[in-house]
C-alpha cells in the first residue's frame, strides 16, 4: 500500500539531495517506515518532516536519517551503539548496515514499542536497553560507531570511551533548541578529530551526561 510513498521518499528526499550510496537506498526502501509511527499518522509516515512518537519525543525526517546514517559509515561487521531509540527506525534502517545494533533508549513505553516496531520488519540483530543513552553501555563496549539522535550540550565523555579506537561518533551538539550536527573520529593516538556537518534541531539528550529532565 506504501510502496509508491516510500520510492517517493527515497527519491525525493534523499537522492535528490546528494545520498547515493547504494546500501543506505536499499535500506531505506526495505524498511517500511509507516512501521514506526502512531496508526493515525500512517498517511504522513513519508512526508519530509519529523512525526511525534509519543512521550515527547519524534520520529526524525526521513533525510536527517539518512545523513546521519551516511556520515556514520557503517560498515558490515560494525558494531554499533545507538543513543535514543525512539520508536527504532533508525535502529532498523542501521541493522540492515551493520552486524549488531545496540540500542538505548530513556522512555520504557518506547523502548517496548521500537521492539515490536522492529519484530514487524523480522529484523533480529539488534539489542534494547531502557536507560539512560549519555552513559552509554559498557557491557557490549567498545563500538565501532556511535550515533546519538538527541541534542546534547557536549559529547558525553562515556561514549568517548567506549569508542574504539579508529571508530566514530555521530551527535548533534548545541542548545536545547538547535544543534550542530558533528563527526568525531578517534585516532590511532586517542585524539579526537572533530568536524561539523549541518545545522540541526532535536529534542534534548537528558541524562547524567546530557540536560537535566
Amino acid at each position: 500500500m506504501f510502496d509508491t510513498q516510500r520510492s517517493c521518499m527515497v527519491k525525493e528526499q534523499i537522492i535528490s539531495r546528494g545520498i547515493h550510496e547504494k546500501r543506505i537506498i536499499d535500506a531505506f526502501m526495505k524498511i517500511e517506515r509507516h512501521f514506526f509511527v502512531p496508526e493515525a499518522l500512517f498517511s504522513q509516515a513519508y512526508g519530509d518532516f519529523p512525526l511525534p512518537i509519543g512521550n515527547g519525543q519524534t520520529i526524525s525526517q526521513p533525510y536527517m536519517v539518512a545523513i546521519m546514517t551516511k556520515l556514520l559509515d557503517v560498515k558490515d561487521e560494525d558494531s554499533v551503539l545507538e543513543i535514543g531509540t525512539g520508536s527504532g527506525y533508525q535502529t532498523a534502517i542501521l541493522c540492515l548496515l551493520a552486524k549488531k545494533v545496540y540500542s538505548i533508549e530513556r522512555e520504557k513505553e518506547l523502548s517496548y514499542q521500537a521492539s515490536l516496531n522492529l519484530r514487524k520488519t523480522d529484523i533480529r540483530n539488534f539489542i534494547l536497553l531502557v536507560g539512560d543513552g549519555t552513559l552509554g553501555w559498557n557491557k557490549y563496549a567498545p563500538y565501532d560507531k556511535i550515533i546519538v539522535t538527541a541534542g546534547a550540550p557536549c559529547v558525553p565523555e562515556s561514549l568517548l570511551e567506549q569508542l574504539k579506537v579508529n571508530g566514530r561518533i555521530v551527535i548533534p551538539v548545541g542548545d536545547r533548541h538547535s544543534q550542530e550536527l558533528l563527526i568525531l573520529d578517534k585516532l590511532d593516538n586517542n585524539e579526537l578529530r572533530e568536524n561539523k556537518t549541518c545545522p540541526c534541531r532535536f529534542v534534548p539528550l537528558v541524562g547524567k551526561e546530557g540536560w537535566e529532565d
